[in-house]
């Protein structure tokens, strides 16, 4: 039904994170566990990668230059010229068991992270705020896999998922303040069709979940209906960015840890990058004020 093609053929135990800069024509993401930042000029087909030192769940670009990273001790800046990573902050200190994984900025340039619990055994990780003024504060707790963080186009809803309940939640949000109230149930995935990962929102206000183990990305209504879904060549999709000259090219990333050798053969693309062209555009991915 939707052609779906392999954009940078990669091996990512957990391929994560990608974020579409405009003026580079470029995609970054992330190899969580390699651990590495990478970027890809689907144009060209040029890569680069930096090696990081510690495990990276997720990366904005700054305005000033550079980038903000979600690494497993917290908060940190990298220097993309020198490839230079400098930590800023931990939020979790006393739970070594947890790492930061799924993030993105919201509009106002402030940088959302939510940890997981790796053992993915208890609701003990949090959603985390780090503000331009590199202040932090923990937006919304009882969770144990943070992933799904997206916002309305109006910037009044925010969007935030906990892989293992398979539960997407939504929240009054204010963009002046960054403050998220009224946590409600806005997707809950059914078993068989994937665990809610990353996502992403449209022009139109529709938010796209990439959906881990489900072999599929879901386009969900604001209402939170079901309205397109992209079978996609592999078992474990796991965020998806808009990007491409109009931005109505959807990436996504995706992984193969844990498969076995069977698995790995009937999708040997595991761990690749692949895009879509689709009927609608997205947003401008927002960078990090500070």
């Amino acid at each position: 039904m939707t052609d779906v093609a392999c954009v940078h053929r990669a091996e990512a135990e957990i391929g994560e994170g990608p974020v579409w800069v405009p003026e580079e024509q470029a995609l970054y993401w992330v190899d969580i566990y390699k651990p590495a930042l990478n970027r890809l000029v689907p144009g060209t087909g040029a890569t680069r990668s930096w090696t990081m030192p510690e495990p990276i769940g997720c990366v904005a670009l700054r305005k000033g230059g550079g980038a903000i990273a979600g690494m497993r001790s917290g908060f940190a800046f990298i220097d993309l010229d020198s490839g230079a990573v400098t930590p800023l902050h931990n939020p979790e200190p006393d739970k070594p068991g947890n790492r930061l994984n799924d993030g993105r900025c919201d509009r106002a340039g402030r940088f959302f992270v939510g940890s997981m619990v790796e053992a993915l055994d208890r609701p003990d990780a949090a959603l985390h705020r780090f503000d331009p003024d590199r202040t932090c504060r923990r937006v919304a707790g009882d969770i144990t896999c943070s992933n799904g963080l997206a916002w309305s186009p109006d910037n009044r809803v925010m969007y935030h998922a906990d892989s293992v309940r398979s539960t997407v939640f939504a929240y009054d949000y204010d963009i002046e303040t960054g403050a998220a109230r009224n946590r409600r149930v806005f997707v809950t995935t059914r078993p068989g069709e994937g665990v809610p990962d990353g996502a992403t929102v449209d022009a139109e206000g529709c938010y796209w979940l990439a959906r881990y183990n489900g072999w599929r990305i879901v386009r969900h209504a604001p209402d939170g209906r079901e309205i397109e879904t992209i079978k996609m060549p592999v078992q474990n999709v796991t965020m998806c960015a808009f990007g491409g000259p109009k931005l109505n090219v959807l990436y996504a990333t995706s992984g193969r840890a844990k498969m076995t050798p069977d698995l790995l053969a009937k999708q040997p693309l595991a761990g690749s990058v692949f895009a879509v062209e689709t009927k609608v555009s997205g947003l401008p991915e927002p960078r990090f004020a500070g």
